[in-house]
C-alpha cells in the first residue's frame, strides 16, 4: 500500500520539507521531513479538509521547527477526507504552510 505525501507549500512564511504518512505498530503516523520553518505564536499543526480551520483535526502544538519529527494519528482516522496538513498560527489564524497529501 503505497503511502500518502506531499511537499509543503509556503502560504504565509516559507517553508521547506515533506509531509508523509506511515503505518508502524498499527498505528498511523504523519512525519516531517527535512522540514524547516519559521517560529510562531502558538503553531499547531492540523489534518483538514482543505486550507481553512472549518473541519480539521487538531494534533496538537508544532513539536519543531526544523528536521524530522513525528506526529501521532487518530487510529480511524479518514486521510481521504483529512487530506491536508497545515501549519497554523491558532491566536491570528494565519495559515503559515500547508502539503497536500496525495
Amino acid at each position: 500500500k503505497k503511502s500518502l505525501e506531499g511537499n509543503f507549500i509556503s502560504n504565509a512564511h516559507d517553508v521547506k520539507g515533506k509531509a508523509l504518512i506511515f503505518e508502524q505498530d498499527n498505528k498511523k503516523i504523519l512525519r516531517f521531513e527535512d522540514f524547516e520553518t519559521i517560529n510562531g505564536p502558538d503553531l499547531h499543526i492540523y489534518l483538514s479538509t482543505d486550507k481553512s480551520e472549518k473541519d480539521y483535526i487538531d494534533l496538537g502544538k508544532i513539536k519543531a521547527t526544523k528536521g524530522n519529527v513525528n506526529y501521532d494519528l487518530p487510529e480511524n482516522i479518514d486521510l481521504a477526507k483529512y487530506n491536508y496538513v497545515l501549519v497554523w498560527c491558532v491566536p491570528f489564524k494565519v495559515l503559515f504552510s500547508y502539503s497536500v497529501l496525495e
